[in-house]
């Protein structure tokens, strides 16, 4: 038997049909489109706005896709994993209740928690998965509710979320040079102060006084996060196309994770790469959190072709961040 690699075999998605617009927002706070445009580019937002539906619905409708598209026995499924930093529940986990709802009576699950990197840091990890020979055929998905944790009463953080999921089969192959051939992942640990949630954990658990402050809510330093993404972003995709003798010559896409348009700008800049090769929905999904990354994947999956080489990066609370050079595996359906 040869060497096990981990490819990515077809590509499910889901986002919300409530549309938050930029002009809707500017009857909210004290925003306008143009302020919004300007600073993180995003036009417009899904929401998740069904009273009692979390991150799971989302990440069992992008599932549900992906196995339907695929032709996959669901008996089949050896593991699902689902990140997120939207659980709908401190426990049990998200993953669990997909596997539930989907009726999938093989796979073990468990959610993978490293806020906006969490899908490219999944990615490796069903990849050392696949690898070892134990697995043979996993679903990993991204999704996350991020107007759950969203204050629409701060102008300087509520028009940057939305809700979304997208999921992916990673599957064994033995045909050689395809699919995940890299991953450089570091985990920065001096984020906290920067971007996180104040209240909800065990440091700080719920009470009336988190709650009437306010303290169950994203919140984030955005010109100290915005720097270091930037500069870690940039480095990581710099680095794993140096040890991996990629260029602008030989990459055909990146998929940056969409927190910022400018951000997205710098790292196709940093890789001397036209726009027209970096995967964007940010514009009209706003930041999905784990979501951004396979959302992407989703939308431009009909322009993929076999042997397209692909390098994916993202940073996130934690500081979190990374990249994974991706060798596709078919012709996008």
């Amino acid at each position: 038997m040869g060497k096990i690699n981990a490819i990515i075999t077809g590509v499910g998605g889901y986002v919300p049909d409530y549309i938050l617009t930029n002009e809707e927002l500017s009857r909210m706070v004290d925003t306008n489109d143009e302020w919004i445009m300007t600073r993180v580019g995003i036009k417009e937002r899904r929401i998740l706005a069904e009273e009692g539906l979390g991150t799971s619905y989302m990440a069992r409708k992008a599932a549900k896709q992906l196995i339907e598209k695929t032709g996959v026995a669901p008996d089949t499924i050896d593991a699902l994993i689902v990140s997120t930093s939207s659980a709908d529940y401190k426990y049990p986990s998200t993953a669990s209740i997909v596997v539930g709802k989907l009726g999938l009576k093989n796979a073990f699950a468990f959610d993978l928690w490293a806020a906006c990197s969490g899908f490219i840091y999944a990615l490796d990890v069903v990849a050392g998965m696949i690898q070892s020979g134990r697995y043979k055929r996993v679903i990993l998905i991204g999704a996350d509710k991020m107007s759950s944790v969203t204050d629409y009463k701060d102008r300087q953080t509520c028009a940057l979320f939305g809700d979304g999921a997208a999921a992916v089969m990673v599957e064994a192959t033995e045909e050689e040079n395809i699919g995940l051939i890299d991953s450089y992942l570091r985990t920065d640990g001096q984020g906290l102060p920067f971007l996180h949630m104040k209240a909800g954990g065990s440091v700080c658990p719920p009470s009336h006084f988190t709650v009437d402050h306010r303290m169950h809510f994203t919140y984030q330093e955005g010109r100290t996060v915005f720097r270091y993404a930037v500069t870690d972003m940039s480095e990581d995709c710099a680095l794993i196309a140096e040890r991996n003798g990629l260029t602008k010559d030989n990459i055909n896409w990146i998929v940056p994770h969409q927190a910022n348009m400018r951000i997205i700008e710098a790292v196709a800049k940093r890789l001397d790469l036209p726009m027209e090769q970096v995967m964007v929905n940010i514009d009209h999904f706003g930041n999905t959190s784990a979501a951004t990354i396979p959302l992407a994947l989703w939308e431009y999956e009909s322009r993929l072709r076999k042997g397209d080489n692909i390098i994916m990066t993202a940073f996130g609370a934690g500081f979190t961040h990374g990249a994974n050079y991706l060798k596709w595996a078919y012709d996008g359906k």
